[in-house]
């Protein structure tokens, strides 16, 4: 080959990029945004594919609809706290039909309450019932759940009392669907339940494998970080166990053990009463997006996510990016804000591992400069690239 043509095949490299949001800074599609500008400044002539990623919590809706050219449906639903929130919903075409992706933390995520408001006993699920019911109105019958990062401890009766199923405390009273209602829940009318929701098919993207009750369950392992005291802790867990069982009676299932239906405060339990199938948040969001032929067809990959370290392995995003282009033989780059413990453990996945903060600095400084940080982080990995003449070229083209 001369110089020339090596050169030109060079500039050609493609680049797929599949990070994860930096949360606290950069949702996914900005993170995209800054990686191409990285790569252009060394390599005017690369071919960039985007593909925004999410594990089921935060910016799943905006991943999706970003790397399939969805569209956004706007609303009004239930906030966490009952108080109507505009909220959204993006609706992608598939081979199947249009199909509507909702996630939990837009419409109920816990950032949206208050550090002084948080309580679990006082929030609900409701919204992600009004939008599933919006979408209903439309016409929708497939549907996307991402779930995490939610506000919410209420086993998902918030969600099902939007879709009509009725709760009854002992004195007959129907209770609305907080997580303070689950104490007093002695009655489930199933009966009323939109008719439409039998013609659905739910996914859910979850990136954790909790089950409904105990030690590892929703309310012992995430209500304290939801604002859960102790005594509100055992209070919900023992009231959680009533409605499992409630639930096992009226439908003939256990579903309680399920990996993921402690997801979001049980809403993955509820969910699966609803015929819902559990699946790895990071890779509903890949098959969505067609991101394993997009690998297949790229030089480079790239991934990244706000910090790395050896849970990353534990089926967060940057992984499952790593394992497809493993698969495709593709070399893959993780550059990620940080790299905290045990990251060593990702090396034998990629080709590099880089921390966009390259000298001890302050929460705040390192939140300001993350754009600027993360351009010179990737511009640096990419110099090295070109100047080692890693391109590939051999195994995608003639």
């Amino acid at each position: 080959m001369t110089e020339a043509f090596i050169t030109e095949r060079r500039e050609a490299m493609r680049f797929v990029l599949a990070p994860d949001s930096y949360k606290g800074t950069m949702s996914a599609v900005r993170v995209c945004e800054v990686m191409s500008r990285a790569i252009l400044a060394e390599l005017p002539g690369a071919q960039i594919d985007r593909v925004p990623m999410a594990d089921g919590g935060e910016g799943t809706v905006e991943a999706i609809v970003a790397a399939t050219n969805g569209r956004v449906v706007e609303l009004e639903a239930t906030g966490p706290l009952g108080i109507p929130v505009a909220a959204r919903f993006g609706v992608i075409e598939r081979e199947d039909g249009p199909c509507a992706v909702l996630e939990a933390a837009s419409l109920f995520g816990l950032p949206m309450v208050g550090e002084a408001d948080r309580n679990p006993l006082n929030a609900t699920s409701r919204g992600l019932g009004d939008a599933i019911r919006a979408a209903l109105d439309l016409g929708l019958r497939s549907f996307v759940v991402g779930l995490g990062g939610s506000a919410t401890n209420d086993g998902g009766i918030g969600m099902l009392a939007a879709l009509g199923v009725r709760f009854y405390n002992a004195g007959g009273k129907e209770l609305p669907g907080f997580g303070r209602d689950l104490p007093e829940l002695d009655r489930i009318d199933w009966t009323c339940l939109d008719e439409r929701i039998g013609a659905c098919s739910f996914l859910i993207a979850s990136d954790v494998d909790n089950p409904l009750l105990g030690q590892r369950g929703a309310t012992r392992v995430f209500g304290p970080q939801k604002g859960a005291g102790e005594d509100v802790v055992e209070r919900l867990e023992a009231a959680m166990s009533a409605y499992a069982e409630k639930m096992k009676a009226l439908s003939g299932s256990d579903l309680g053990d399920e990996p993921g239906a402690g997801a979001a405060g049980g809403i993955g339990f509820a969910l699966l009463h609803l015929g819902g199938k559990i699946v790895q948040g990071a890779r509903v969001v890949g098959e969505a997006s067609g991101l394993q032929a997009r690998i297949a067809g790229a030089d480079w990959v790239v991934t990244g996510e706000g910090s790395s370290d050896g849970q990353t392995l534990s089926g967060k995003a940057p992984f499952y990016v790593a394992r497809l282009a493993e698969a495709a033989g593709k070399p893959a780059l993780l550059v990620s804000g940080s790299l905290g413990e045990g990251w060593e453990r990702l090396l034998p996945h990629y080709a590099g591992c880089f921390s966009t903060v390259t000298r001890p600095v302050g929460l705040d400084e390192a939140l300001r400069r993350a754009e600027a940080n993360l351009h010179a982080a990737v511009r640096n990995a990419v110099k090295l690239i070109v100047r080692a003449g890693r391109t590939n070229f051999s195994d995608t083209n003639p």
